[in-house]
């Protein structure tokens, strides 16, 4: 299923340039998590003048309007991931294959009643190893 990229952009009250459509479109093509690095080298064979301060600003656009997912790698680099669900769910990331699958589970209400609280803003992301790379015997990558 095709995605509205111009829709995605012009709800979040960014201007549709052909630069952020086409760093939509190299996240949405993507099967795995990506780094800025990755998505500069994709995009410098349709613009041949990009820099990359561009992506990284796009990115974190996209990631601040909730378009596209940001992944916090335990080596401290930051990835990026296009997820169309929409609704409220959390991540697993596969530090061997680099995948990301959806979690419908978040357990906010559970910390609320711990706490006794309100809680205002969370990030849930799980690391790990997928059961394919398990039965692999794949480590995780550094």
């Amino acid at each position: 299923m095709p995605h509205d990229f111009p829709s995605m952009l012009k709800e979040l009250h960014l201007k549709v340039t052909p630069r952020r459509l086409a760093t939509l479109a190299a996240l949405a093509t993507a099967t795995t998590y990506v780094s800025p690095e990755e998505v500069h080298k994709r995009l410098q064979g349709e613009f041949a003048r990009i820099g990359l301060p561009t992506v990284y600003r796009n990115l974190e656009e996209l990631a601040a309007g909730g378009v596209i997912t940001k992944v916090l790698h335990p080596n401290r680099q930051l990835y990026y991931y296009f997820c169309p669900n929409r609704s409220h769910h959390h991540h697993f990331v596969c530090l061997a294959c680099r995948t990301v699958e959806d979690l419908e589970c978040c357990g906010l209400e559970e910390v609320e009643k711990q706490v006794g609280g309100r809680v205002l803003s969370h990030i849930v992301q799980a690391n790990g190893l997928c059961q394919a790379c398990l039965q692999a015997g794949r480590e995780a990558a550094a």
